[in-house]
């Protein structure tokens, strides 16, 4: 019997927008170097706000709350700044990053951007394609913000964007199904292993404990070998891997334990049933067949409001769990919002990122719905207007009070971590179709790291 399509394979013949086309769209052209020759008109307009009309572009991706967060603030900068109009591009993440890296590459990016932290080293690693904001703290009120919050954004000597929130993994549960189970949701590696049994003999052999899909599995992979052996996956500066081959197989062991255990359904079960559905949207989930998930803290809303009637009341934020003698796990930039170099309003744009971020009235609108504001201001106007929704704040707290390690910058390159057709995904599908024992996928691992810059001692 031949074996079904992964979904790698399926997303690799799908296709993907061409860069030419995506060019065309845009209506721009011309190469990466391109953004460096609006250096000195950006530089010029830092010297004051224009006396004349002004349209900014901004783009973002999202789900429809963040959509209308955004839209809402951006309205009432407007009416703040009668001069300023901003024009908005925005849509889910699925793609978002290959369309906003032929952006770059072409130079006809928004002004302002929705970036990932690791974008910076992806696109603008020497400092080519977006400002330093350093350059407009007359707009920007950058003392709101630790600085080790900063620094996390200083890449080539430049502040290349400020954080909009910080972020970590943590487990989510549908207390609903444990209840059905008879057994409270797990806080320990020996409950997490036996709620998959207990599920399989009380509630049938569709349901499960936790569903990650491969990228979820990578990080957690990750989580468990910093919690045994207390170093980072790679240095957060040079990404020199800091585990060996044994350590990583270890690693992806764990992983296949967990679905060898009914703790986790086999990919290829799920693509069975779900085709490249994300988890939340699947009916497993949506029903409490699916009762956890690990993930970001800023991502409650969109798993608790995907449950049905019947389950919505169990969603519950858990526990970190401790899988050896150490903190495992890492926190990061969620995301920033960055000027690009080929803006021509420079201190437009950075009004309004100080608005919609330190300012009451854009950060009373924009809450949490970008995760918690790593804004001092920002998060104090957000809580005093009550608008932190208290699911990511409590995974938040969670999150930061637990994860010690650092991320290095390429662990989310898009070549490792896209859904579909990543070196991460090539890994997990390879296993759980039985394709490669975890020994035998270290060198699938290693090699699409070492491809996209790690060094492996």
């Amino acid at each position: 019997m031949s074996k079904a399509i992964s979904r790698r394979d399926f997303l690799k013949v799908s296709g993907a927008v061409g860069a030419a086309g995506l060019l065309a769209a845009c209506g721009g052209s011309g190469n990466a170097g391109s953004t460096a020759t609006s250096t000195a008109a950006s530089a010029a307009s830092v010297a004051g706000l224009s006396s004349d009309p002004v349209t900014l572009t901004m783009s973002w991706w999202g789900g429809e709350s963040r959509h209308n967060a955004y839209q809402e603030a951006i309205k009432a900068f407007m009416a703040k700044n009668s001069t300023i109009t901003i024009n908005p591009t925005f849509a889910a993440w699925s793609g978002w990053e290959d369309t906003m890296s032929t952006k770059f590459a072409g130079g006809v990016a928004e002004d302002v951007c929705q970036i990932n932290w690791n974008w910076l080293y992806n696109y603008s690693k020497s400092g080519q394609t977006f400002i330093d904001l350093n350059s407009v703290t007359d707009y920007l009120d950058l003392t709101q913000w630790d600085e080790a919050k900063l620094a996390a954004c200083n890449v080539a000597n430049a502040q290349q964007c400020v954080p909009v929130s910080m972020t970590g993994r943590i487990f989510y549960w549908n207390k609903t199904t444990f209840d059905k189970a008879g057994i409270s949701y797990p806080t320990t590696l020996d409950e997490l292993m036996a709620a998959g049994k207990t599920f399989q003999e009380k509630l049938g052999d569709d349901y499960y404990p936790l569903h990650l899909g491969a990228y979820d599995r990578m990080i957690l992979m990750v989580f468990y070998l910093e919690s045994k052996y207390g170093k980072d996956w790679a240095d957060p500066v040079t990404s020199t891997l800091n585990y060996t081959e044994d350590e990583i197989a270890e690693g992806l062991a764990f992983i296949k334990s967990l679905v060898d255990n009914h703790v986790m359904m086999n990919l290829k079960t799920y693509y069975s049933a779900n085709s490249d559905t994300a988890t939340h949207q699947s009916n497993e989930w949506i029903t409490g067949k699916i009762a956890g998930i690990f993930e970001w803290d800023s991502a409650a809303s969109k798993y608790s409001s995907a449950l049905d009637d019947s389950n919505k009341d169990g969603f519950t934020v858990g526990e970190e769990i401790k899988f050896g003698d150490n903190n495992g796990g890492f926190s990061k930039v969620s995301m920033g919002l960055a000027i690009t170099k080929t803006c021509k309003n420079v201190a437009e744009a950075a009004t309004l990122i100080n608005f919609l971020l330190n300012e009451e009235k854009g950060a009373s609108i924009m809450g949490s719905e970008c995760g918690i504001p790593a804004s001092k201001a920002g998060l104090k106007f957000a809580q005093d207007a009550g608008a932190v929704k208290s699911l990511v704040a409590e995974a938040n707290a969670k999150v930061m009070a637990f994860t010690t390690n650092k991320l290095d910058p390429l662990f989310e390159n898009n070549d490792l971590k896209a859904s579909g057709t990543g070196i991460y995904q090539e890994v997990f599908d390879n296993i759980d179709y039985g394709d490669e024992t975890p020994e035998e996928a270290v060198n699938g691992l290693l090699d699409g790291m070492e491809s996209v810059g790690y060094t492996i001692a």
